[in-house]
């Protein structure tokens, strides 16, 4: 009988322990979209590369905010800058927008743009695929543009928004 007893006690203990590990995290305490760049985001900074490393951090200017939004392989991004800002037919510009679609790997961001306002596509009628090494964090990213020979120049950075 104390053999049956103590053999219970043991598996009542292991089944404890199992569950105890093997339970999930909170989820208020991890967000669905932890490691995903869906989600809405807000430019923060630019940095300047030496072709690999930083160089300088400069921040957005006052006045011009831009937001992206990733969603199910969409993106729809827009700008907006103070009245002082003019195209190159010397125009008024205040903000820009685009739509399309992306994609991430583990290293790159790759965006398309479908659509666009008018002075976003004058100048991208034949550039409207994007391709930018990608570094992704919980809140925050930064796609970085590169030369021909894969160097780094410069980079947008990004901040998760709710």
């Amino acid at each position: 009988m104390k053999k049956l007893l103590g053999l219970v006690l043991l598996m009542l203990i292991l089944i404890s322990a199992i569950g105890i590990t093997s339970s999930k995290p909170d989820a208020m305490s991890t967000p669905d979209m932890m490691h995903t760049i869906e989600g809405t985001w807000e430019l923060q900074s630019f940095y300047n590369f030496d072709g690999q490393n930083i160089v300088d951090t400069l921040p957005t200017d006052e006045g011009y905010r831009q937001v992206k939004m990733y969603y199910d392989g969409k993106i729809m991004w827009s700008r907006s800058t103070s009245e002082d800002t003019k195209d190159a037919d010397g125009n008024d510009v205040v903000g820009l927008f685009g739509y399309g679609t992306y994609k991430i790997t583990d290293n790159e961001l790759i965006e398309v743009i479908e659509y666009g306002d008018k002075g976003m596509l004058k100048d991208k009628e034949s550039f409207r695929k994007f391709v930018f090494e990608l570094w992704l964090e919980d809140d925050k990213y930064s796609q970085i543009n590169r030369d021909e020979e894969g160097n780094r120049i410069f980079s947008e950075n990004y901040v998760r928004i709710e």
